[in-house]
């Protein structure tokens, strides 16, 4: 179905994102040894943490690295469960979910506003079972 449609879809890869145990060493690793710069920096103190994103450019018209610190978190995450998602900018959110659904993807989180935000998200999955974020722009 995407075949045909694809004029429709406006599609933009705007981030990965992985999970850190220490924020500030994980800040300090980017931006010193890999030269990124920190874009902005939000906490969510009702959901207990803190994003960080980090890039060579303005979000816009780059794609940067999001870093979750969660504020509970009690020990190292182990590499394999570090992983979170990547995310991809789309427009019509609600019916290209809706279009995905109906061709068998697996829409693991309906769209709708992220629980401690307005911004509109959704989640689905790959055939392997990788996270997909996709977001309203």
């Amino acid at each position: 179905f995407l075949e045909l449609q694809m004029g429709e879809i406006d599609f933009k890869y705007l981030h990965t994102m992985m999970r850190v145990y220490d924020l500030d060493k994980s800040i300090d690793f980017y931006t010193k040894y890999l030269n990124m710069k920190v874009l902005r920096k939000s906490d969510y103190p009702s959901g207990k943490f803190t994003l960080v994103f980090l890039g060579y450019g303005s979000e816009d018209a780059n794609t940067v690295l999001e870093l979750t610190y969660n504020w509970d978190q009690e020990k190292p995450y182990n590499i394999g469960d570090a992983w979170g998602h990547i995310a991809i900018g789309v427009k019509g959110i609600y019916n290209l979910c809706k279009k995905l659904e109906d061709d068998g993807v697996n829409v693991v989180r309906k769209p709708g506003p992220m629980k401690h935000g307005t911004t509109v998200i959704a989640f689905i999955k790959d055939p392997d079972g990788y996270s997909i974020e996709l977001i309203e722009k």
